[in-house]
C-alpha cells in the first residue's frame, strides 16, 4: 500500500529540476532519482534510405485523362482565367477542376462538357483537341508500328 495521503496527487517530474543547489527533501514521498533513457543516435549507416523510385518506361502510352487535363490548363491560360473563374462557371469545385487539369482524375462526361462550356468549348471540340494532342504524341514517340494491312482512319472515336 502506499504511505501518499488518500486526496493528494503524487507530482512527478518529467525532467530533472536544474537548480544549482540541492534540493529540499520531500516528507511525502520516498526521495527517488527520475531515470532517463539515453536517445538512440542514428548513424548514416543505420538510417534507412528512401526507395528510389521505379524508371518510368521510355514508351509509355499517354493517358487520356491526362491529355484532356492538359488541353483544359492550355485553354483557360490561353484565355487568361483563374481557376476559380472557370470553375464557378463550370459549377464544380475549384480543387477538382485543379485535379483534372493536372490529370490527377477521371472527370465523367458531364464535368467535361461543363468545363468545356465554361471555357467557350463543346464537348466535341475538347475532345478533338484532345486526340490532336495524342496523335501529335504518337508521331514524335517512336515505338511499336502500324501493321500496313491495317486501314488507318483520322476519325474520332469515342467509347462508352
Amino acid at each position: 500500500m502506499s504511505n501518499q495521503a488518500p486526496n493528494e496527487a503524487r507530482v512527478i517530474p518529467l525532467r530533472p529540476a536544474a537548480a544549482p543547489g540541492p534540493a529540499p527533501a520531500r516528507t511525502d514521498a520516498p526521495a527517488r532519482a527520475p531515470q532517463l533513457r539515453p536517445r538512440p543516435v542514428l548513424t548514416p549507416r543505420q538510417a534507412q534510405p528512401a526507395p528510389a523510385p521505379a524508371p518510368a518506361p521510355a514508351n509509355r502510352e499517354p493517358l487520356w485523362r491526362d491529355l484532356v487535363g492538359d488541353v483544359l490548363r492550355r485553354e483557360r491560360l490561353a484565355q487568361e482565367r483563374t481557376l476559380k473563374d472557370v470553375a464557378d462557371a463550370a459549377r464544380i469545385s475549384m480543387p477538382y477542376l485543379s485535379e483534372l487539369e493536372r490529370g490527377r482524375k477521371e472527370a465523367s462526361s458531364e464535368v467535361l462538357a461543363a468545363a468545356a462550356r465554361a471555357l467557350g468549348l463543346g464537348l466535341t471540340d475538347l475532345l478533338s483537341l484532345a486526340q490532336d494532342e495524342l496523335t501529335r504524341l504518337a508521331q514524335v514517340r517512336p515505338g511499336r508500328s502500324r501493321a500496313t494491312s491495317a486501314p488507318r482512319y483520322d476519325g474520332m472515336c469515342l467509347a462508352a
